[in-house]
């Protein structure tokens, strides 16, 4: 019998095109701490997240202190992708994700290249 679910939570999300993997957790329920492996002075950190549940998860990556939260739905996956491009973050570190047990989660720390932020007055 094949699964009918279009929306459900399967794997971890892929990094961006020319991105090296840094870390990944595949699918999770509750609390837990991902390590990230070290990368070059310039290059930002990527955190994708997909989660699935009727609850909100809070990310935390360390050690550059920086933290996002997520509303996951409670019947298709809920996905965001943040780049960080601070102090730091070419260092080693842990991605803390906090989390319901009714929640079910992935992640993938990725890493690349900053993406060039547009003027504010563009255009």
């Amino acid at each position: 019998m094949a699964d009918t679910t279009q929306s459900s939570l399967r794997k971890p999300p892929e990094p961006d095109p020319g991105a090296s993997l840094a870390g990944r957790q595949k699918v999770t329920t509750g609390n837990a701490a991902v390590p990230y492996s070290q990368g070059k002075k310039g290059d930002a950190l990527t955190i994708a997240v997909s989660c699935q549940g009727q609850e909100k998860i809070t990310v935390t990556v360390k050690p550059v202190h920086v933290s996002f939260p997520l509303e996951c739905g409670a019947d298709q996956v809920s996905s965001v992708s943040n780049e960080f491009a601070v102090s730091g973050v070419e260092r080693s570190g842990i991605v803390a994700v906090e989390a319901p047990p009714a929640v079910r989660w992935s992640l993938t720390v990725s890493r690349d290249a900053p993406t060039e932020a547009e003027p504010p007055d563009a255009g």
